[in-house]
């Protein structure tokens, strides 16, 4: 699901600041982004809606998965003067592979540093995912002996990379970045089921029946699927699966199928030389005709013109 919603490539940078420091981060739709810290402790300031400052401390992950402003700062007091910073197209992050270590001055010539690993994650605001659609404006995964160790292995990993970047870096960290944020996903959902508060998406990956409807369809969308067909895959009746699935899904399992597939085919038209017969019949549509006229109702365009624009 991640990978088909994401679109560019993920950008991430080591930074070190020098108290007293603050800076802004922007919203940005069709985004996503992340702050871990590495070393010292600040301030989240939440810039869209308002809300309390949250501290961070070493080791404490926060995702952002809707692209909200917010601001960094050593001190809720502290002024934000710093210039506005997009990871995703401040030219300070160019390189998105190689190190990217900022420096920031304190005024008063202060030595107390804090140092985080920022990100963000450009993806295709048309295409949302109701997975990531659940999830709050802020994710804060603190810091926790024994919790989420995958998480935080990806994360000694990813800052290991852009402080030291050498030979083979320009896949490991793509592909650590991919690992960090479906480890990011795992850990709140996590929390959720410990806390007994799951619903929606959270509830339907914990749900052992539609998961594995889920993970069917997915893993096979040329598959001719029914509702009876992944019913049999889930172990359910065609009617309770059907109204199970509506409930934590919030919509029916061949209208999900049909998002999944068109979501699907447009990547393969995007990132593949792949024809368009040859998608078509990979997302489950024997007629490339049908196929078109189905991809055109999704996006408003034919899936040819759609590839010469993207």
């Amino acid at each position: 699901m991640v990978a088909a919603i994401r679109a560019g490539e993920p950008r991430s940078a080591r930074v070190q600041w020098h108290a007293p420091w603050g800076q802004q981060f922007p919203t940005v739709r069709g985004s996503a982004g992340f702050q871990v810290v590495l070393q010292g402790s600040c301030r989240l300031i939440p810039l869209d809606g308002g809300g309390a400052p949250i501290a961070l401390n070493v080791g404490d992950v926060v995702f952002l998965p809707h692209g909200s402003g917010y601001a960094l700062a050593d001190s809720p007091s502290t002024p934000l003067t710093e210039p506005v910073c997009d990871p995703l197209n401040d030219p300070r992050f160019e390189d998105r592979y190689a190190s990217a270590s900022v420096g920031r001055t304190g005024q008063d010539g202060s030595q107390e540093v804090t140092v985080t690993l920022c990100g963000g994650y450009q993806l295709d605001p048309s295409r949302a995912h109701p997975l990531l659609a659940d999830l709050p404006e802020i994710v804060h995964l603190p810091a926790r002996l024994g919790h989420s160790r995958e998480l935080r292995a990806a994360v000694d990993l990813l800052g290991g990379e852009l402080d030291n970047p050498r030979l083979g870096v320009d896949t490991i960290v793509p592909a650590l970045l991919d690992m960090l944020l479906l480890y990011i996903l795992r850990a709140w959902f996590d929390e959720q089921s410990e806390r007994g508060t799951t619903s929606g998406w959270a509830a339907a990956l914990g749900d052992k029946a539609i998961s594995a409807a889920l993970h069917a369809l997915h893993r096979d969308p040329a598959f001719p699927w029914t509702v009876e067909t992944l019913g049999t895959r889930a172990g359910l009746s065609r009617a309770a699966f059907s109204r199970r699935f509506a409930t934590l899904i919030g919509q029916p399992p061949l209208t999900y199928l049909t998002w999944w597939r068109m979501t699907t085919a447009a990547r393969l038209l995007r990132e593949s030389d792949a024809s368009i017969g040859e998608v078509a019949t990979r997302v489950g549509y024997t007629s490339e005709f049908a196929f078109a006229a189905a991809f055109k109702r999704e996006y408003g365009t034919a899936p040819g013109k759609y590839r010469r624009q993207n």
